[in-house]
C-alpha cells in the first residue's frame, strides 16, 4: 500500500497535449522539484498510446520511488503494475475494483460532496481525494461545485479515518489552509501542465505543505 507520507504533493495529470514539450519530462521535473505521487489520467490517447506512456512513466518514478496511480482504468494499472487506481463516483464501485486488482492494490476515491461520504469504506478504499475545494473547471469543465474551505474540513471530519489529499484550484498561497484543515496531500492538475517550471511549481507547493504540515 502506499504509504500516508506520500501524498504530500499529488500530480494528477493532464492531456499530454497540454503540457509544454514532452509530457514525460515534465513530469520528470515535477517529481525532481517535490512530488510525491503521480497519477497518470489521459483522456486523449488511444489505449495503445497509454500503455506505451505508462511504462515510461512507471520505469521513470519507480527508479525515484515515486508512486504511479492510474486514473480509473483498471486493466492499463494491471497491465503495468501500477501501485494504485484512483476512482470517480460515477467509476466501477470500490468493493468490485476491489475484487478485481486484489488486496495489495491501492484505491483512491473521489468525494465530491458528503452524500458520497458513504461509498467510502475499508477493505475497498484506502484513500480519498475530497474536493474541488476551489474552482476546477479550468481544468475539468464537467468538475462539481466548488466546496470551499470549510465544506472541505467537514468532510475531512467525516473520514478522519482515511488519508485524504485535497484537490481543485490549490495555489501554494491556499495550500496552508488546506493543510491545517487536515489535509494528507495536495493533488495538482493545471499548476504543473501550465507551469513554465513543473520543478518551481513543485517546489512551491513542497514548501507550503512542509510549512504548514506537523
Amino acid at each position: 500500500m502506499i504509504p500516508r507520507e506520500a501524498y504530500a504533493v499529488y500530480l494528477v495529470t493532464d492531456d499530454p497535449s497540454r503540457y509544454r514539450g514532452d509530457f514525460l519530462e515534465n513530469v520528470e521535473a515535477a517529481v525532481a522539484g517535490g512530488v510525491t505521487l503521480v497519477q497518470y489520467r489521459d483522456t486523449e490517447s488511444s489505449d495503445r498510446g497509454k500503455y506505451a506512456r505508462a511504462l515510461r512513466l512507471l520505469a521513470m518514478l519507480r527508479a525515484r520511488g515515486v508512486p504511479l496511480v492510474m486514473n480509473n482504468d483498471v486493466d492499463l494499472a494491471m497491465a503495468v503494475g501500477a501501485d494504485g487506481v484512483h476512482l470517480g463516483q460515477s467509476d466501477l464501485p470500490a468493493e468490485v475494483m476491489r475484487r478485481l486488482v486484489g488486496p495489495s492494490m491501492t484505491i483512491g476515491l473521489s468525494i465530491t460532496c458528503e452524500a458520497d461520504v458513504a461509498t467510502a469504506s475499508r477493505p475497498c478504499v484506502d484513500y480519498v481525494g475530497i474536493g474541488p475545494v476551489y474552482d476546477a473547471t479550468k481544468t475539468k469543465a464537467d468538475a462539481a461545485p466548488e466546496m470551499g474551505l470549510a465544506g472541505f474540513a467537514a468532510i475531512r471530519g467525516m473520514l478522519a479515518d482515511f488519508p485524504a489529499v485535497a484537490i481543485g484550484g490549490i495555489t501554494p498561497e491556499l495550500a496552508r489552509g488546506i493543510v491545517a484543515a487536515g489535509a494528507d496531500g495536495l493533488a495538482i492538475v493545471s499548476a504543473f501542465s501550465r507551469a513554465a517550471s513543473p520543478a518551481e511549481a513543485a517546489r512551491s507547493f513542497a514548501e507550503a505543505f512542509r510549512s504548514t504540515s506537523p
